[in-house]
């Protein structure tokens, strides 16, 4: 039998200590071998090594046909560790959500609001990495820091991405009906989608400023949109004409400027002085100089010239205010 990577362990480790909790009658060799899709061997060692971490593990006394050994813990050691993901209680929600069963529906709110209030002290960090969950599966990108947002209108936008349902809302003041697409993270974060009343074209609106924003039942057809090509087109948010950009960073700058992450596109060598090359493709010529500014002296724009020229430009109008 082949085993599993090793970076799985650790999880199927912590994954291991709660069954062996949950089951009043422990947990077997067998058992470990046949859910985590390991050897004996290396069941055996999964076992020890979670002994090591719980001596409060312990061989039950279980009757049992073939005599296998149970194991499991004698007191409640593995409680504190315990704990529900955003992710794990979003899913139960979206049950809740589609079931038509009155009954069902009830005891899952009950039981939904229970895992909330054991939660409690964690609420905070499980509201915040709604994000992190959205960007995990696909339908946000995260390009720069973020502002604050609406974690309700977060929430609705997540479930619209999900289930391809379009969303109500005010933006404006103007009454909107759009059909999300994605969410990109700039200094501010931003709906990509088409709206209703304007054809296909496809916007991008700044979350924050929405008002009243609900889901409906009315689902829409995505077609063949890409929201990773879509971002990749752009330096932050805004589309328009594809640049070749080109950077050279300082000797001081280098070592940094080869960690940091630009672009999805980008590439970067060492040269032979020291310095540090970065090139990318993307549009949005005026965040890439907002960013480039940022870096002060030590970033310099080698191409496109039209790109160093409005670089100029920018400092000109800005030295020209003091």
């Amino acid at each position: 039998m082949e085993d599993k990577p090793r970076y799985s362990r650790n999880s199927d480790i912590l994954e291991l200590a709660f069954a062996m909790a949950a089951r009043p009658q422990g947990i077997t060799i067998k058992d470990i071998e046949k859910e985590y899709g390991v050897s004996r061997r290396t069941a055996e060692r999964m076992r020890d090594s979670l002994i090591n971490i719980f001596p409060q593990i312990e061989e039950l006394e279980i009757e049992e046909q073939y005599n296998a050994k149970h194991w499991g813990f004698t007191n409640h050691a593995i409680l504190p560790l315990v704990s529900f993901t955003p992710k794990e209680i979003a899913n139960i929600e979206q049950y809740e959500r589609r079931t038509t069963n009155k009954e069902v529906k009830s005891e899952l709110k009950t039981t939904i609001d229970k895992i909330k209030l054991l939660s409690q002290k964690r609420n905070h960090t499980i509201e915040q990495n709604i994000e992190l969950f959205m960007q995990t599966e696909g339908y946000a990108v995260r390009q720069m820091p973020q502002y604050k947002m609406n974690l309700e209108h977060l929430g609705v936008v997540r479930e619209a991405l999900k289930e391809s349902k379009i969303v109500t809302a005010k933006y404006h003041d103007k009454p909107r009906k759009l059909e999300p697409l994605g969410l990109i993270y700039g200094e501010k974060v931003y709906l990509v989608a088409r709206e209703k009343a304007k054809g296909d074209g496809i916007y991008n609106y700044l979350l924050h400023k929405f008002e009243d924003m609900k889901l409906t039942d009315e689902t829409f057809d995505k077609g063949d949109f890409n929201l990773q090509e879509y971002s990749n087109r752009s330096f932050g948010i805004y589309q328009g004409e594809v640049l070749s950009v080109k950077l050279l960073f300082s000797t001081e700058l280098a070592d940094e400027a080869s960690k940091y992450n630009f672009h999805p596109t980008q590439k970067g060598k060492y040269n032979e002085d020291g310095t540090y090359t970065v090139t990318f493709k993307a549009s949005g010529s005026r965040e890439i100089i907002w960013h480039v500014f940022k870096w002060g002296s030590g970033c310099k724009i080698l191409a496109p010239r039209s790109l160093r020229d409005e670089y100029k430009k920018y400092l000109e109008e800005n030295l020209n205010n003091y």
